[in-house]
């Protein structure tokens, strides 16, 4: 209910300086977005690019803008005759972006308006549903750079989660490659295997080509899985699991020679499990680096104004942020297929200042910033010295 009460807030406004309640609502929108986005331009009109519109069983990413905080954030997936709900009413008709071109603002029933648009790869994983905490964006792109992934190659992933580093991998190899997904639990297995299919399936329908289908998952313990290891050869392994070291020594044969195996692990205790088993079972890998990825977040907003005329005012958000820092992490799943969520960002519509004029901003670190997320440990394979 608290996310639902922001959203709300959002679309009306929330508080408005004195000089806004003169407005009528349009006026008010336009001061909110950006000039371009303020008017609803034909699609049509000279000059205009739209992307292909939207069409029923696509991922949506709705967002309402909130003043000077990040926007909320809720991934739908469109079918004709639903509609966005929140106690009270219906907040949008899939009907009304069905066969509107993505990125338009679109006016709802009660008044307000969201911007629609489609969701990124990064965006739809950190929306979907979730079993298992999954490995973070942030993550994953150090995990390819360590890896060197290229289109074509095979790669062995051992720990599936939710689906979202094998996305990714999907994504890196290309419809040559090949992603061997390991998983125990059958839970999980069932989510990864859910999550890829329906992204595949909104990618299709949305970008009229296919998502290359280059994932076997499988329901298996990889440190059990010596004799499906023997057949195979892999340019690249990748390992997500509470104990890495009982599948080291099942699936280095199947690693190419130079190859590289990164470890994801939350605690440092178990890198340095990791790296003693390595030591003490003599396996032929070199620890080439191991890093924390951390990210600082900034806010840049424009200074309120007072009274409209001078003492122009540098303002910070620090104690409205600190009342909804827990608002901003809650998750409502609706109709299944909807994930109401806030996500930080480094831009934010404002009412506060008129968006034709210059004013002074202020640019600082976030209040809220990402937490530890894991331990990435680059272990790369070698030859042994004949003895």
């Amino acid at each position: 209910m608290a996310a639902w009460r922001g959203l709300w807030r959002a679309l009306s406004g929330g508080r408005r300086p004195v000089w806004a309640a003169s407005l009528s609502p349009e006026e008010r929108l336009r001061r909110m977005l950006p000039p371009e986005q303020g008017a609803e331009e034909p699609s049509g009109a000279p000059g205009a690019v739209s992307a292909p519109p939207f069409h029923a069983g696509e991922l949506a990413l709705v967002e309402a803008p909130r003043r000077q905080r990040a926007p909320l954030r809720a991934l739908c997936r469109l079918a004709a005759g639903a509609a966005l709900g929140a106690p009270g009413g219906l907040l949008l008709p899939h009907d009304s972006v069905i066969g509107r071109p993505p990125g338009e603002v679109v006016r709802l029933r009660g008044g307000g308006r969201l911007l629609v648009r489609r969701p990124s790869l990064e965006e739809y994983v950190l929306l979907m549903p979730r079993g298992p905490a999954i490995a973070y964006p942030k993550d994953i792109s150090a995990m390819l750079l360590m890896m060197d992934v290229h289109p074509g190659d095979t790669v062995l992933e051992a720990g599936s989660g939710s689906g979202a580093l094998s996305l990714f991998l999907s994504r890196a190899v290309g419809p040559k490659g090949r992603v061997i997904s390991y998983e125990t639990r059958d839970d999980h297995h069932n989510l990864a295997k859910k999550n890829y299919r329906h992204w595949r399936a909104a990618w299709e329908i949305g970008h009229m080509e296919e998502w290359p289908d280059n994932v076997d998952f499988i329901l298996k313990d990889i440190s059990t899985a010596a004799e499906d290891m023997k057949s195979l050869t892999f340019d690249a392994i990748t390992l997500d699991m509470i104990s890495p070291q009982s599948a080291l020594p099942v699936v280095h044969p199947s690693l190419k020679q130079g190859g590289v195996c990164t470890v994801y692990l939350a605690n440092i205790t178990q890198v340095i499990d990791l790296l003693d088993r390595i030591r003490t079972c003599k396996l032929p890998f070199l620890c080439e680096s191991i890093v924390e990825v951390t990210h600082r977040k900034w806010l840049v907003l424009p200074a309120k104004i007072k009274n409209c005329k001078s003492s122009q005012t540098a303002e910070t958000q620090e104690s409205t942020e600190e009342e909804t820092h827990q608002k901003d992490y809650d998750e409502i799943h609706i109709q299944d297929q909807i994930v109401l969520k806030d996500i930080e960002c480094n831009e934010s519509f404002s009412d506060d200042a008129e968006t034709y004029c210059s004013v002074p901003y202020v640019a600082r670190p976030s209040n809220w910033q990402d937490a530890h997320s894991a331990f990435l440990t680059k272990l790369r394979k070698f030859r042994p010295l004949n003895s």
